[in-house]
C-alpha cells in the first residue's frame, strides 16, 4: 500500500490502465505537457507517449465527439474537461450521442468513454470554476455519473469506469484533491498521510460501480451524501451528537437503492445533502426515493441540505457552501420531528 492524495491516487489509476490495455488513451484540455490544470495527468506522457496521452484544442463538443468515434471503434478514451463548469459544450454530444449510441444501433456499436472533470467549489473559483452539475447527468438515460469522496474509492471506481462499456461522467471534487476536509473554510485540517483512506494499492483493482458505502453506521438518523459533502456530513454528525448512519453513495447512477433503503427502514428518519443548487438537485430525486418506499417507515419528513439557487458566489462561498452548521440544524429538526 502508498500512501497518495486524491490528485495521487487518479494519476495512478490512469497509469494502472494505460500500462495494462493498450486501447485506453488519454486526452483533453492541458493533460498532455502540463500534466493538468490540477497535475492529475503529470508524467503521463512522459512515460506512456504522445499517442497515449497528448493535448487537445480547447473545444469541449470537439473533445467528447473525438472520444465517442474512438471508442465506437474499439478504443477507450479517457477526456478531462478542465473544469465542470466549462461541460456544457459538450452536452450535446454526451446526450444525443453517446447516451444513445447502444440503444439506437441495438448494441452494435457502444461508448465506452470516460469523461473526467474537476466539480464542486470550496477552492474560490467563483461562478464560473465551483459549478456542481452531476443532476444534469442524472437526468440523461444512458450516462453513469461517478463521484468519489476519497483516494482509494477514486482509483477503484475510476478503473471500473474506464472498463465500463457504456459513457461514465467521473466528476473529481476540487476541494478534497489534496487532503481530507471537515467543511470549515480554510485549509484541511490534517494531511492524508495521516488519514487511512489515503492507503491506497499500487496496482490494479477495482470497486464496482453502483455500490454505496457505509461511511458511519448509526440507528437514529441516515445521512446520503457523496464526494466533497460525505466529509461536511461526518463532522456535522460528530458536532450534532448523534448516532446516524452516513452513506456514502459513490456513484449517483448507478444507485445504490437496496442500502439506502435498508438503512432508511432502519433509522426512520433521512437527511440528504449535496452542493448543488437544493432545485432540481439530485437531492429531490433522493429524496422522493426515499418518500416512495420507506414511507410507512419514516417518523419525519426527509430534510435536505444544498447550495442556494444562486450562481455559486466568489464573496460568499462560506455561505453558499452547506457546511456542518446547516447539516446540523437539520439533523436537530428531523430528530425532533
Amino acid at each position: 500500500m502508498a500512501v497518495m492524495n486524491m490528485i495521487q491516487a487518479i494519476n495512478s489509476a490512469l497509469d494502472v490502465m494505460l500500462t495494462r490495455d493498450p486501447d485506453v488513451l488519454i486526452f483533453g484540455e492541458d493533460v498532455g505537457y502540463f500534466g493538468g490544470v490540477f497535475r492529475v495527468t503529470d508524467g503521463l506522457m512522459a512515460k506512456h507517449g504522445l499517442t497515449r496521452c497528448f493535448d487537445a484544442p480547447i473545444s469541449e463538443g470537439g473533445i467528447v465527439a473525438t472520444a465517442i468515434g474512438m471508442g465506437a471503434y474499439g478504443l477507450r478514451p479517457v477526456v478531462e474537461i478542465q473544469f465542470a463548469d466549462y461541460i456544457l459544450p459538450a452536452y450535446d454530444q454526451l446526450v444525443s450521442e453517446a447516451a444513445r449510441l447502444r440503444y439506437r444501433s441495438a448494441g452494435d456499436f457502444t461508448a465506452p468513454i470516460t469523461v473526467r472533470s474537476p466539480y464542486g467549489g470550496g477552492i474560490f473559483g467563483g461562478q464560473t470554476h465551483s459549478s456542481s452539475p452531476e443532476a444534469i447527468f442524472a437526468h440523461v438515460s444512458g450516462l453513469k455519473t461517478v463521484i468519489p469522496s476519497n483516494p482509494y474509492d477514486a482509483k477503484g471506481l475510476l478503473i471500473s469506469a474506464i472498463e465500463d462499456d457504456d459513457p461514465v461522467i467521473f466528476l473529481e471534487p476540487k476541494r478534497i484533491y489534496n487532503g481530507p476536509f471537515d467543511g470549515r473554510p480554510g485549509q484541511p485540517v490534517e494531511p492524508w498521510a495521516k488519514h487511512p483512506a489515503s492507503e491506497v494499492p499500487e496496482g490494479y483493482y477495482k470497486i464496482p460501480l453502483g455500490k454505496a458505502a457505509v461511511a458511519r453506521a448509526g440507528t437514529a438518523v441516515t445521512v446520503l451524501a457523496y464526494g466533497t459533502m460525505l466529509h461536511v456530513c461526518l463532522r456535522a454528525v460528530e458536532d450534532a451528537g448523534v448516532d446516524a448512519e452516513v452513506i456514502d453513495l459513490r456513484s449517483i447512477v448507478p444507485l445504490d437503492i437496496d442500502t439506502i433503503i435498508a438503512s432508511v427502514k432502519k433509522t426512520g428518519r433521512c437527511v440528504v445533502v449535496h452542493e448543488a443548487s437544493r432545485f432540481a438537485g439530485f437531492g429531490a430525486e433522493l429524496s422522493s426515493l426515499v418518500q416512495e418506499r420507506c414511507f410507512y417507515h419514516l417518523q419525519a419528513p426527509v430534510e435536505r441540505v444544498a447550495g442556494w439557487d444562486t450562481p455559486y458566489p466568489h464573496a460568499f462561498e462560506w455561505d453558499y457552501f452547506p457546511g456542518p452548521g446547516r447539516v446540523v440544524a437539520a439533523l436537530r429538526r428531523v430528530m425532533e420531528s
